[in-house]
């Protein structure tokens, strides 16, 4: 790792909590991490719903990039689940499996990063556990969020007749991934930073999620790719979408990247790791919708419908189907 900061040895497992983590825990639910546990209480008329994703190294992020960035994405990827079940972010903890490399520099700049992401999704560090490994860095986070109780959107529930939306853009992240392999260099510096940025440090979509209890049938958000999670929601439905690619909302960056109106496509709804809320609501909502995006913040774009039957397709401008080969991302 070409950033460890290893000129200064990492203190002990407790002095490191003390030192660096302990001042992440701003609840006082976590006891300044000096117990065993925290509580996690949710407010009245509310349920709890937890969420956990792990971060490998050489897997989801690559060696040389900053930690702060690191961090930031290790938090927000959990965020964004809890985001897509239209849950308010209330807390996490995280797990670190940390190769002799890591240094203590590395450290600092890594809680920089979680520290200026709780100050701006209003959550708090609850506990966890510090490792040392010989394999690569890992990163473990399980978040907290609070939902009205029996409101929470789950995958299951998209019904025929029903329109299928998507927030932000797809593609980026998938476009940010091909920059640093070394694609895109008719890009512009921006470009390629914009992208590579969208990669590295999602934008969960905290203020949407919530906005669309009442509204949306079914919900999830893209990480393995636009596709794929979609033929979740079809599955966990027993329904069909059929998705119209005219419609997909795709960047300039990612247009540029890939200016083949197909490959442009095709790319973006199998790359993943966009982290945008993918769901489903009734035609009747669609003004609402709208509307309430607006208000948080968030463009949403109404890209295909569902059916009945089964499965999930991806349709040219004459309703033929476009076949992907790689719908999305899978680790198995």
């Amino acid at each position: 790792m070409t950033n460890s900061g290893s000129d200064r040895e990492r203190p002990g497992e407790f002095a490191l909590i003390a030192q660096l983590f302990a001042p992440l825990a701003t609840s006082a639910a976590a006891f300044g991490l000096a117990d065993d546990a925290a509580i996690a209480t949710p407010p009245a008329g509310c349920d709890l719903v937890v969420t956990a994703d792990a971060l490998v190294e050489g897997v989801h992020f690559f060696s040389d990039d900053p930690p702060e960035m690191i961090a930031k994405k290790a938090l927000r990827v959990n965020l964004s689940d809890l985001a897509a079940k239209g849950c308010t972010p209330a807390g996490y903890l995280l797990t670190l499996s940390l190769p002799k490399r890591i240094g203590m520099r590395w450290l600092q700049s890594f809680v920089l990063g979680l520290r200026d992401d709780q100050q701006e999704f209003g959550i708090s560090l609850l506990g966890g556990d510090t490792t040392a490994t010989p394999g690569p860095l890992t990163i473990a986070i399980t978040a907290f969020g609070h939902v009205p109780a029996g409101a929470m959107l789950r995958r299951a529930g998209a019904k025929a007749g029903d329109l299928v939306f998507v927030s932000g853009a797809i593609g980026d992240a998938g476009g940010g991934l091909a920059c640093v392999k070394g694609e895109g260099r008719t890009l512009t510096l921006d470009e390629r930073s914009f992208l590579i940025r969208r990669f590295q440090v999602p934008e969960p979509r905290t203020r949407l999620g919530p906005a669309l209890i009442g509204l949306a049938s079914a919900s999830l958000d893209v990480s393995d790719g636009l596709l794929a999670d979609l033929g979740h929601i079809a599955a966990a439905s027993q329904a069909r979408i059929e998705i119209h690619a005219g419609r997909l909302p795709l960047s300039k960056a990612a247009q540029r990247l890939w200016p083949d109106a197909r490959e442009s496509v095709v790319r973006a709804v199998g790359a993943g790791d966009d982290y945008e809320i993918a769901f489903t609501a009734p035609p009747e909502h669609h003004a609402d919708i709208m509307q309430r995006a607006a208000r948080a913040g968030t463009t949403v774009s109404e890209i295909g419908c569902v059916l009945s039957g089964k499965g999930i397709a991806l349709l040219d401008s004459e309703g033929a189907e476009i076949p992907v080969k790689q719908p999305g991302y899978t680790h198995f």
